[in-house]
């Protein structure tokens, strides 16, 4: 009698038509232990008890506890087989379905409509791309991806069924509630990038819900106010929105949502429902679909069945078409009443009860609720906003992200030095985040205007205009329309200057633009978030390259699958951590480490910046520019990068010459300054000079030359303005004679060699190579880093003077000297040598935020190119990182510093010999490695308001920041 029963159940479940499912979605990998279960349940239930299987209701955890209250009626009196979460909170509701599933005899099936993850419904929970976004992507792994993400979301949240995909066809653009929900108006893209959504989330083992049959993608009405109407022939329908769910139901999806649709080519009956529909329900969907997964309604309490007919009487209707589960009935006493009179009197028999309450007990044993465990409710938050959801979510955005229109190859932006650039912000949410990554390379002025003609006016003196286009993100049914003024904004800029439109919303916005002719570049970045609007920055600037394509169509101007190609020009990209390969945990210890530097009084404030893989994946700003704690430290500020100024500024110009072939690591000092020749000096190669080899003596103090016999500064030597032969300043008032440079010079060459050939660092070189340099090509330091560098890299925060460039008020003091100067020095280059240079020291003078060194680090990781530009061969980079003399105990490579040959050095002791970088004097230090492929920067002004405050030295807190990061790489 047993087996009997056991082999009706299992032909009741696979029995198929020559057009079904090659296997029943609701079946588990073990049949027997299924069926098994299954029919206990079953035979051990009331009436009652099975017809309260078919309801789902609905639940608002945010709603107070009489109403939260009123389903657990539900549960005990009615004994519903589920529930639908909707709005609210992932604490609230965790806690909500464990009191839930307690009162249930048998456990309950929870939903929820998370299309884009919980986010769709619940607060402080991880929102994915919507639809619309993810049908831009061509590979359609990632939307897989997506849908995995999702599913472990739902899971971890007590979700056992997320009513999506959404796998309408959103043909019509005037479309109401679809729109955005939908992967697009292809077929088959909405078709592919349905199965591989679902293929992501029933592989984690949450049930999908392809929706809303028979298809709700071609109307402009909305079915939760009426009842939309479908005219199309029924070759039509399936030749377009019933063509997915053949796919998709192949692919073994667990449930479909029937829609409340009039569709007079399936059924006749005047304003008929589909959801109601038996010739819909179970003529197609069962019979000619051969679906055997779960059928839902959509919600009973939309207008579009609502209207039709009184509760109950509807909920009779829709099971007797064909559907397994009412979703969220209006009355569900009444429902249950209703069906209960129908099978008393035989109009529902026993056999179609079984069949639908069955198929939801095999699809509660799939979901593991025969071994039903309470949500855990440690670290939820966490587990529901986990560094991995960003990185899936910042993967399927960099892959969405389109250009429509790349006129004169207007994308990305090359050649930043001749280019002036402004952005202009329209639409009512915020493009700050876009603002913010915009400038991280290049400058970008922000204009704002009146009308359209003073936006012309004050974009005169520009020559690149960036409009971005802002409408909120909270969800898929926002405005999104541009308005009037906009448009005429657009038209009028586009028309006077080279201008790129990027748009933050959906595609259909660019119906409002009547004239496009005028716009060089169009970018569609399809969503207002702040990872959107990054990735569309680095887009711009070719750090990403542009992959997605057009999801639809948007008139005559962009034709659906519309695609421009773009190509990286290798600049730096931002993102996490894990994204390349590194734990964001382990890299979050850097701030215990920074607080201890602060707490201890290594120094006021700081910049960390690490990137690997040509990526900043840290970069944050601690403390303040003094211990007053007035000004906090911004990633903006710019630090006196010291001795770093030697690795990029003088060495890198050396370096080009070199490439040139204008210099060679064998040529001698006094071949290249005539002024050297006869001195002690002039057989020494620059090859031993920049590796510290050269016997120069380590330092000379010559701004003491320049006090008079009472300890006073020189009136020889100084005065408090500029005058005629005295115009060299070297702080606020000071003002030094014009040829003491010539003077140091004078005096380097004068000195005496070290007794023997031994590592010694020494600054003195690198006061010739600016001499050597400046005379060669004509101009100062300054001039020719800004024009062979720092212009085209988009360093704009790094230079010499930078109270020439910058508010004061963004530059970090270093020093109060007492014992030159006699003032706070801020602006003004903090190494005495380098100040009676005008400021501009081969050695010292540069100033910089972090996130510029990076940029000339990385170029030098990407030997000698950056940025779509060539700056020097990959042989040359090889041969001025290599240590020469390391058999002789020296460590240096040329101009570079390298890693310690002993115990004692400048790094961590755990990075390769190949890498290279330098520290400086004021508290700063940055390194790359070639083999891990990351940059560290490190900057601070640890010399403030003394440098006698060695304790940042002592600490050694640069190089065990360095050892988090290394440790932080994932085997």
């Amino acid at each position: 009698m047993l087996r009997d029963r056991f082999i009706l159940g299992v032909v009741l479940l696979l029995t198929i038509s020559c057009f079904s499912q090659t296997r029943n979605p609701l079946i588990a990998k073990d049949l027997t232990e299924q069926q098994a279960w299954v029919d206990s349940i079953y035979d051990g239930m009331t009436l009652k008890e099975k017809i309260g299987q078919l309801f789902m209701v609905d639940v608002f955890s945010r709603d107070p506890k009489s109403v939260t209250d009123a389903v657990k009626t539900l549960i005990k009196k009615h004994h519903i087989g589920g529930l639908i979460f909707s709005k609210g909170g992932p604490v609230r509701q965790a806690k909500l379905t464990n009191e839930y599933q307690a009162l249930s005899k048998v456990p309950l099936m929870v939903a929820m409509d998370a299309e884009w993850g919980l986010a769709m419904r619940l607060d402080s929970t991880y929102a994915f791309p919507w639809n619309m976004t993810l049908g831009a992507i061509k590979d359609d792994k990632l939307v897989e991806q997506v849908g995995r993400q999702i599913g472990l979301h739902s899971k971890r949240m007590g979700v056992h069924i997320n009513f999506a995909p959404d796998v309408d066809i959103n043909v019509n653009p005037e479309n109401p509630i679809i729109g955005n929900r939908s992967f697009g108006e292809d077929r088959d893209n909405v078709t592919d990038k349905s199965v591989a959504f679902l293929r992501g989330m029933q592989g984690v083992g949450v049930l999908g819900s392809a929706k809303h049959f028979p298809g709700h993608g071609d109307t402009n009405q909305d079915s939760h106010k009426t009842l939309p109407t479908i005219p199309f022939s029924r070759k039509r329908l399936d030749s377009i929105e019933m063509y997915p769910y053949k796919k998709v139901i192949d692919a073994g999806i667990a449930s479909i949502m029937v829609a409340h649709l009039n569709v007079p080519a399936l059924d006749n009956r005047a304003g008929y429902p589909t959801s109601l529909s038996s010739k819909v329900v179970t003529g197609i969907l069962k019979d000619s679909l051969g679906y055997q997964g779960l059928i839902f309604t959509d919600a009973l309490n939309m207008k579009g069945a609502s209207n039709y007919d009184e509760p109950g009487e509807i909920d009779l209707a829709a099971f007797n078409a064909g559907n397994d589960i009412l979703l969220m009935s209006e009355n569900v006493a009444k429902a249950i009443a209703k069906i209960e009179e129908a099978y008393t009197k035989g109009t529902i028999t026993e056999k179609r009860l079984a069949r639908s309450v069955k198929k939801i007990l095999f699809a509660k044993f799939k979901v593991g609720l025969n071994n039903y465990e309470p949500i855990a409710m440690q670290n939820l938050y966490q587990d529901l906003n986990s560094p991995e959801d960003e990185v899936v979510y910042r993967k399927a955005m960099a892959n969405a992200l389109t250009v429509l229109k790349n006129n004169q190859a207007i994308l990305p932006v090359k050649n930043i030095e001749d280019k002036k650039i402004a952005y202009v912000e329209l639409g009512d949410d915020s493009g700050a985040p876009f603002y913010i990554a915009l400038q991280k390379y290049a400058k970008v002025t922000k204009i704002e205007g009146a009308s359209a003609s003073d936006y012309v006016t004050k974009l005169t003196d520009f020559n690149y205009v960036i409009i971005g286009f802002h409408r909120s993100n909270d969800n898929p049914w926002k405005s999104y329309k541009f308005t009037a003024r906009e448009v005429g904004i657009i038209e009028a800029i586009a028309a006077a200057k080279p201008t790129v439109l990027d748009v933050f919303v959906r595609p259909y916005a660019l119906f409002d633009l009547k004239n496009t002719t005028n716009l060089e570049g169009v970018v569609m970045s399809y969503q207002n978030s702040t990872i959107a609007q990054d990735l569309s920055a680095q887009l711009i600037f070719g750090a990403i390259e542009a992959k997605g394509k057009l999801p639809v169509s948007v008139g005559t101007d962009f034709k659906i699958n519309t695609s421009y190609e773009t190509g990286t020009l290798r600049r730096l990209k931002y993102g996490i951590p894990e994204e390349e390969g590194m734990d964001s945990q382990k890299l979050n210890s850097i701030e215990g480490l920074m607080k201890e530097g602060l707490t201890d009084v290594m120094f006021p404030g700081a910049q960390v910046l690490v990137a690997r893989h040509g990526k900043v994946i840290y970069e944050k700003a601690f403390g303040y520019h003094t211990y007053t704690k007035k000004q906090p430290v911004q990633l903006d500020d710019v630090y006196d990068l010291a001795s770093m100024t030697k690795i990029l500024a003088t060495l890198p110009l050396l370096m080009k010459r070199y490439d040139e072939g204008k210099l060679t690591l064998e040529d001698k000092l006094g071949t290249l300054l005539p002024v050297l020749q006869g001195t002690n000096k002039q057989s020494i190669t620059v090859k031993e000079v920049l590796s510290h080899y050269g016997r120069l003596k380590p330092w000379i103090p010559f701004y003491r030359a320049t006090f008079d016999d009472s300890g006073a500064l020189s009136k020889a030597y100084y005065r408090t303005r500029p005058e005629e032969n005295f115009d060299l300043k070297v702080a606020e008032d000071l003002y030094l004679r014009n040829d003491y440079p010539d003077t140091i010079v004078k005096i380097i060459a004068d000195s005496d060699l070290l007794s023997r050939r031994v590592y010694k660092y020494s600054d003195l070189s690198y006061f010739l190579f600016k001499k050597y340099l400046e005379d060669s090509e004509g101009d100062d330091l300054n001039g020719l880093t800004q024009k062979y560098y720092y212009r085209s890299l988009g360093a704009n925060k790094m230079g010499y003077k930078p109270l020439d460039r910058l508010a004061k008020k963004d530059i970090v003091p270093s020093e109060n000297d007492n014992y030159w100067r006699m003032q706070q020095v801020q602006g003004y280059v903090h190494d005495m040598g380098a100040a009676m240079e005008d400021n501009i020291g081969g050695h010292a003078g540069l100033f910089s935020n972090a996130n510029d060194v990076a940029k000339m680090m990385q170029m030098y990781l990407q030997n000698g190119y950056y940025g779509g530009k060539r700056y020097f061969s990959k042989e040359t980079m090889d041969a001025f990182n290599t240590c020469y003399y390391c058999s002789n105990g020296v460590r240096r490579g040329v101009g570079f510093d390298k890693p310690q040959l002993g115990t004692a050095g400048p790094t961590c002791g755990c990075v390769s010999d190949n890498s290279f970088g330098h520290s400086g004097f004021t508290g700063t230090l940055t390194w790359a490695d070639p083999k891990t492929e990351i940059i560290y920067v490190f900057l601070s002004n640890r010399t403030f308001p003394t440098a006698d405050n060695r304790k940042l030295i002592s600490s050694s807190l640069r190089t065990r920041i360095q050892e988090v990061i290394e440790n932080a790489v994932i085997p």
